[in-house]
């Protein structure tokens, strides 16, 4: 190239500064300081390949394009952006994403094309901002296929990805972000661009967080019919999509098909187990996995021991716990030891669980402090209970659930001034009560309820529906738990609080709107109360109907009278 003069060419030597920047970056800065007046298009590529090949390297992208803004013959364009951009995803340039998004409308054009876009999209998605995500994508004219997996990937990101480790709420924000998905979907086929892996893994997931199984089953119809190769994250996504929509069966059968399995496949049928309450098959699925020369990860060992929570396999579950550091020489993360105090604590070991929040290396973040709480309020340790919330109050004093968790363990044991001190507390701290919310899905489409709503079409015939079980409920001998309701009113008014709780509400409908022999599949964004919980296993026998629940922390599978948890929820 040098004897031929084809260093003086843009292109030629573009080829050679992106091959060098591979093999040897040092190389490649010494070829480049040696051009005279290097074109924006060789600072463009030298960028690229640094961001796309030498990530540890980002300092020297960003020195180049401090060049760039300090020359007087060049300025950046369109194509200098986008790798920038995709170095800002990951600490410590993150913060460098917003000077940039300046430039971007100090140097181009207000009408930037799409790559630029895109990429600013991405930036902000990984950010944490959906909100400018979202708008920017809604100035993009006609946008391309990888522009909607962009957007599509921002929203499958922002669900909530906590729901294996315990005492995560499913929020209305998760569920309205997974229902814009959908429609995002639908816009996307309206503007005939054809999806691929990447979409279909967005919009799996969606259905997987709103427990829309007809939608799912559409999507894996999709990549049937048009033949969409079921690599890891497509076939993980459908595992994972089965097992939150209730089909432990279907999830266990395309795990088994699959042709080869990787750690995130496992990961999926592990966890799959564990919210349906089989402890004993996730172990054996994890003894396979290890069996197999396959290293389990954080996930794996999460969810192998929430598996044992979901079940009582206290020793079982506490051996993995040891295994991570003495077996596999890693250091328990905190979600680990949120698994530990949960298992623990679920087992009535309460004081042992403190114990081993406080031996912590770490400082207890509120997740941990929460699950403390949980098991103190099902167990009945109120010395415990009200350390746990004292705690909270400094590290989490906006979350509701940490007061109504005491308040229901006062309200249990007829404290009722304790109760009103609570209250008073979250009025006093501007906090309101978290409204129990529950999605059902009756042919195909997805209705959700609140507590004592009255908003759905066919709130008449559903309130008569409920009169009609609140009957045949007293007829087989039910009385109602009212120890939880934390008024201090007469019983039969805590009774009509019960019966209004969002998940009999869905129940109601469902009877009235679905086909008598589907089962009825609900989400509830918070934990069943005991008294929902006992008056759904007698609605399963007495309309003779299988009703799939999913709480915030497991599924029941109600049938004939009982239910899959054997009441150790």
């Amino acid at each position: 190239m040098i004897t031929t003069g084809l260093t003086l060419h843009t292109y030629p030597l573009s080829k050679l500064l992106h091959l060098s920047s591979t093999l040897a970056l040092s190389h490649a800065f010494t070829i480049f300081n040696q051009v005279p007046n290097p074109t924006i298009f060789l600072f463009n590529t030298l960028i690229s390949s640094i961001t796309t090949n030498q990530r540890s390297h980002t300092h020297l992208a960003f020195s180049l394009y401090e060049r760039i803004l300090y020359s007087k013959t060049i300025k950046p364009n369109s194509h200098t952006y986008p790798s920038l951009f995709k170095s800002c995803g990951s600490h410590p340039w993150v913060h460098h994403g917003l000077a940039l998004h300046v430039h971007v409308l100090k140097f181009l054009e207000p009408t930037c094309d799409n790559f630029v876009q895109t990429s600013l999209l991405n930036f902000y998605a990984n950010f944490g901002n959906l909100g400018v995500a979202r708008y920017l994508f809604d100035q993009i004219s006609n946008p391309d296929l990888a522009t909607w997996n962009s957007v599509l990937s921002a929203y499958a990101r922002s669900y909530s990805s906590t729901y294996y480790v315990t005492n995560s709420n499913i929020t209305s924000e998760d569920t309205s972000l997974s229902m814009e998905a959908l429609y995002l979907f639908n816009e996307m086929q309206n503007s005939l661009v054809k999806p691929n892996e990447v979409t279909l893994v967005a919009l799996i997931g969606a259905c997987a967080n709103l427990g829309a199984l007809s939608q799912g089953i559409w999507a894996h119809f999709y990549v049937l019919k048009y033949s969409i190769k079921l690599n890891y994250y497509v076939g993980t996504a459908l595992i994972d999509m089965y097992s939150k929509c209730g089909c432990l069966g279907l999830a266990y059968q395309l795990f088994d098909q699959l042709p080869e399995r990787d750690i995130l496949s496992y990961n999926a049928m592990i966890g799959g187990f564990a919210i349906h309450g089989y402890g004993h098959r996730a172990l054996q699925l994890y003894e396979q996995m290890n069996f197999q020369g396959l290293v389990p990860d954080d996930v794996t060992f999460i969810v192998t021991m929430c598996a044992c929570s979901h079940v009582g396999l206290v020793e079982e579950g506490c051996k993995i716990f040891v295994s991570i550091n003495e077996e596999y020489g890693k250091e328990p993360k905190l979600e680990h030891y949120g698994c530990l105090i949960d298992l623990l604590g679920r087992a009535g070991r309460v004081q042992e669980a403190e114990e081993k929040l406080r031996e912590m290396p770490m400082k207890p973040n509120a997740i941990l402090w929460r699950s403390l709480l949980g098991a103190a309020r099902v167990h009945g340790n109120l010395e415990v209970g009200e350390v746990a919330l004292k705690q909270l109050l400094e590290l989490d004093p906006e979350t509701s659930g940490n007061y109504v968790l005491l308040s229901n363990m006062y309200a249990s044991i007829d404290r009722w001034e304790d109760v009103k001190r609570v209250r008073k507390l979250m009025r006093e701290n501007g906090i309101n009560k978290m409204p129990g919310s529950s999605l059902v899905e009756v042919n195909g489409a997805m209705h959700e309820f609140f507590i004592g709503d009255k908003t759905h079409p066919w709130t008449r015939e559903i309130h008569l529906k409920l009169e009609e079980v609140g009957r045949r409920l007293q007829q087989y001998g039910h009385k109602p738990r009212t120890k939880e309701v934390l008024f201090d009113i007469d019983e039969e008014e805590k009774e009509d609080a019960l019966t209004y709780h969002s998940e009999r509400l869905a129940i109601a409908f469902a009877l009235i709107a679905s086909d008598s022999s589907a089962p009825i599949r609900i989400i509830k964004n918070l934990r069943v109360c005991s008294d929902c919980h006992e008056s759904t296993k007698l609605i399963s026998a007495i309309y003779g109907r299988e009703i799939i629940v999913r709480d915030r922390n497991r599924f029941h599978h109600f049938k004939s009278g009982s239910c899959s948890c054997l009441d150790y929820w």
